[in-house]
């Protein structure tokens, strides 16, 4: 049997902690080990007791969730973030990502939802909540409207992209399924499933939610 996950929870508000350290005692594969109320503490504290998972609230005082966040990755490069919050706004979202989190959810998930985001960061896998998900494809669409031309990428590509592997990834980012990627570009999904896999490769993305950030951050779609 593997040794439980061992999560520290940063949160501003008293109950929201004690709440969440009740919580996750009752999640399988999990252990709560520690509690921060701010982001300095959420720092120190993840120096002293080396967790798997910190649960990172963003709106904290002396220094917020996305800072923490930065510094942790920075210091702790072991331990990965989910951020847990309120706040679901596209600059939100991305800072927190480009900060280093691993997970990303509102405080309208369950313990079912954020139990599968510990055991996704642990594993060092992205979970992003369907809300934030979808709140990133609107922000990489947006303007695009249904009648839009497909998104095209820049003339120069990052990481050895191939003009053919920026157009893929610019239609993942999109919202299109291998199969409207095929039906698009006149191919067959397996030669869709091939560029996708090259590009994965090349930017480092372990599914489609981490190359839709990439795409998004670097230009791929406007």
């Amino acid at each position: 049997m593997s040794d439980p996950i061992r999560v520290l929870v940063a949160d501003d508000q008293g109950l929201v902690r004690e709440g969440l350290m009740t919580l996750l005692q009752t999640a399988q594969g999990i252990e709560p080990v520690a509690c921060a109320s701010d982001g300095v503490e959420a720092v120190a504290l993840t120096g002293e007791h080396k967790p798997d998972v910190v649960l990172m609230d963003l709106r904290m005082p002396n220094m917020d969730g996305v800072e923490a966040t930065r510094q942790i990755r920075d210091r702790y490069p072991e331990t990965e973030v989910v951020v847990l919050t309120t706040h679901a706004d596209e600059a939100s979202i991305l800072d927190a990502l480009r900060a280093g989190a691993r997970g990303y959810l509102t405080k309208d998930a369950g313990l079912a939802e954020i139990a599968r985001a510990i055991h996704a960061a642990a594993a060092h896998q992205t979970l992003l909540d369907p809300v934030v998900q979808s709140q990133l494809l609107a922000a990489a669409t947006a303007g695009a409207g249904a009648a839009a031309p497909a998104p095209t990428a820049p003339a120069v590509l990052p990481d050895e992209l191939t003009p053919r592997e920026g157009e893929v990834l610019a239609l993942i980012a999109s919202g299109l399924s291998n199969q409207e990627i095929a039906h698009k570009l006149f191919v067959s999904e397996a030669t869709v499933k091939s560029h996708i896999n090259h590009v994965f490769s090349k930017i480092g993305a372990r599914d489609r939610a981490q190359a839709v950030h990439y795409a998004y951050t670097n230009g791929l779609v406007s």
